[in-house]
């Protein structure tokens, strides 16, 4: 018996939207979360772990700083994972914590060299 894989396994979303250069670094997840790719991440100030930025939060991470290259599930403890410090993105595959939105971060990631293309797909 052969094992079939179906296309729809291998598809991954696209998060950068052009070839520009990007810089990346492992960093620490905070325990308590598992995020897809593309989850746009503030840093507790505290801890300098990273968590999904959520607009309310007063820890530091209410302010978006990067995103995430890869899944990383940290639910059972903070673990690490790639994230992109700089670069370009495609903003609608991105994910934005509560209270969060492409046209309401562009401009603070903008500050750390993190561009977001906002067009809608074609």
């Amino acid at each position: 018996m052969t094992a079939s894989i179906q296309f729809d396994e291998l598809k991954q979303v696209e998060i950068l939207a052009s070839n520009l250069p990007t810089a990346m670094e492992m960093v620490t997840i905070a325990a308590g979360q598992n995020l897809p790719r593309g989850a746009v991440l503030g840093r507790v100030t505290a801890t300098k772990e990273y968590v999904l930025s959520l607009a309310a939060s007063t820890d530091g991470s209410e302010t978006p700083s990067a995103i995430l290259e890869e899944a990383v599930d940290a639910s059972v403890g903070a673990d690490k994972g790639p994230a992109h410090l700089s670069g370009h993105f495609v903003a609608r595959n991105l994910t934005f914590g509560t209270g969060h939105t492409a046209a309401s971060t562009k401009d603070g990631l903008r500050a750390f060299g993190i561009y977001l293309d906002l067009a809608p797909a074609i």
